[in-house]
């Protein structure tokens, strides 16, 4: 394996991009993609055969390889291939038996009581009826239909209740965590913090049972299921992820570098009068750049609070203006390195932010009629004022912190970071087409139902930074896309684009 990635490693830098096969690749998922649209909408006079569905996967696959070639030339691919031998076979063996094992293990989740290998199903009913019953005087649960709750509010405890999803979740997390900082950690010590991650987001899952049963039963079932029963799982995910990196790169037993290194007998001073040093060994010591905070903290703060605020609400989401706030404060914060930017734009700027509001409508000319929205409604519930503060602090999100905070993460940071590790050193305009379109799909897959118009934006955003290397191009760019947005929702009250 080492061999293969100091191949990859090596020759980064002549690893052209396939331009070619990216237009095939886009093809494919093009025809993918409307014959889908085709058969949900009704389209298609004769409903998919087994030998359509047989097509439609071939072209997917191909699609895939394309984009695999487009990334990675082919001659490499064999290199790397005969390098890693015979890594990537055992890799592909591990990946078949998986996926054999799948109807088994699924056997772990289950409806029946007296089923033999539920373990995690039943013990999850179990505990959240040890946690509940001395809170709940008439909590009643039912092992037959692995329902319980009270008569006001009650769930059944099925495949997503039983935890498997965390525990899968964190596991890859961790190991994935472990590879790629496998330098800077000790074995076998490292891989006792596996267990112990495991155990805690199993843990908290009987937690979010419990605070669903008891959201419900005070009065609140909306909250209860469509918004902290769809967040808390991340919630406590994202919780468990970041207090195992932050075990593995503080705990003296595991860390082979010390997390605060020493060196007296040089008289080495960390920090106050001589940041400069305290920046190049922080750089040493994790390998990557001291500027990483100032570019995923807003974005980071953004995610935080809209965990914190969707959890707490019901199909209204009332504390939005909470995203808002966490950013101004984040870009508070590093407003030192941010003066550093160049924050300029062009012409550019605001004719690309038209031009992805343009293509973002688009489907409205053809479907005029309004989308259903639960928005709507929620704001029409709210007084005058309430209402008038809610729509500002959202455009306001939408014009100032979003646009910022965004093209920090994934164009200042991401695209440059798949350049080179020490990504405050690339230019905006040495960014390599490969950093693009894959910074950009990121980009579109945060955008969920939206993602193929969230994928064109980021590669028009990209453009307009790289056009003139400057973060206020893209920044801008961003800022009237959703700024022209903001107008159509609020003019024709079509709130299904929020």
């Amino acid at each position: 394996m080492g061999l293969g990635y100091s191949t990859l490693k090596a020759q980064q830098d002549d690893i052209p991009f396939g331009g070619g096969f990216f237009l095939a690749h886009l093809f494919c998922t093009a025809i993918v993609l409307l014959a889908d649209l085709a058969a949900l909408h009704g389209f298609s006079s004769v409903p998919l055969s087994n030998a359509a569905h047989f097509i439609l996967s071939a072209v997917l696959l191909l699609g895939i390889a394309l984009l695999a070639l487009a990334c990675i030339p082919l001659r490499i691919w064999i290199r790397t291939i005969r390098a890693t031998s015979p890594l990537w076979i055992l890799a592909s063996l591990a990946g078949v038996l998986a996926w054999a094992l799948r109807n088994p293990f699924q056997s772990l989740w289950g409806t029946s009581f007296a089923a033999r290998g539920r373990l995690l199903q039943v013990a999850a009913f179990h505990s959240v009826y040890a946690v509940l019953h001395s809170f709940l005087a008439d909590l009643t649960a039912d092992p037959s239909t692995w329902v319980i709750g009270t008569p006001r509010f009650s769930v059944m405890i099925a495949q997503e209740c039983s935890g498997m999803e965390g525990l899968g979740l964190v596991l890859v997390f961790t190991v994935i965590w472990l590879w790629y900082f496998r330098k800077e950690n000790r074995f076998p010590q490292a891989l006792l913090l596996v267990p112990g991650a495991l155990a805690c987001v199993w843990l908290l899952n009987i937690v979010r049972i419990c605070v669903i049963i008891l959201i419900g039963n005070a009065g609140a079932p909306d909250v209860a299921m469509v918004g902290f029963h769809s967040q808390a799982g991340w919630i406590a995910f994202t919780g468990v992820a970041v207090a195992f990196s932050m075990a593995t790169r503080k705990l003296s037993w595991v860390r082979r570098i010390p997390a605060h290194p020493a060196d007296s007998a040089n008289g080495r001073v960390i920090g106050g009068t001589n940041s400069s040093a305290a920046a190049s060994e922080q750089r040493e010591e994790s390998g990557e750049s001291p500027a990483t905070a100032a570019y995923l903290v807003p974005f980071l703060a953004i995610l935080a609070a809209s965990f914190v605020s969707k959890a707490a609400s019901g199909y209204f989401e009332w504390l939005y203006p909470l995203r808002f706030i966490t950013a101004i404060i984040a870009l508070w914060c590093f407003r030192r390195e941010y003066k550093t930017f160049d924050w300029k734009f062009g012409w550019i700027a605001p004719v690309t932010g038209a031009a992805i509001f343009l293509l973002w409508i688009a489907p409205a000319w053809w479907a005029p009629e309004h989308s259903a929205s639960h928005l709507g409604a929620g704001l029409t519930s709210l007084s005058p004022a309430a209402r008038f503060t809610w729509i500002f602090f959202r455009v306001a999100a939408a014009v100032i912190t979003v646009p910022i905070a965004e093209e920090l993460a994934f164009r200042g940071y991401l695209a440059r970071r798949l350049v080179n590790r020490e990504f405050d050193t690339v230019p905006f305009s040495n960014l390599t087409i490969l950093s693009v379109c894959l910074s950009s799909v990121a980009f579109g897959l945060m955008h969920g139902n939206h993602w193929v118009v969230g994928i064109l934006a980021g590669l028009a955003y990209a453009v307009a930074l790289t056009w003139r290397g400057r973060i206020g191009d893209a920044v801008v760019a961003h800022a009237t896309s959703n700024l022209l947005l903001a107008a159509w929702v609020l003019l024709r009250g079509d709130w299904a684009w929020w």
